[in-house]
């Protein structure tokens, strides 16, 4: 059980890896950080096609991963 656990967790890493790298830059610099979070502050830019797909998959693994390194450590006592 858990070296099924810990190879699930590995995979999810990965993937959570690969989603976050594929995922597009929000801003560039200083200048931008700040006028690009006034932007998303009030609604302006809005994340749409492989960008949202993106995002949506980044939350899920993310949860999957906190999940799965719950489980491994608990097991793992």
């Amino acid at each position: 059980m858990h070296a099924l656990l810990l190879t699930l967790l590995v995979i999810v890493s990965i993937a959570l890896i690969v989603v976050v790298l594929l995922q597009s830059g929000k801003s560039a610099g200083l200048s931008g950080a700040i006028s690009g979070g006034a932007e998303s502050l009030f609604g302006k830019q809005k994340a749409r096609g492989i960008d949202l797909v993106l995002h949506r998959v980044t939350i899920v693994l993310s949860v999957l991963f906190f999940v799965l390194t719950i489980l491994v450590s608990y097991v793992g006592l």
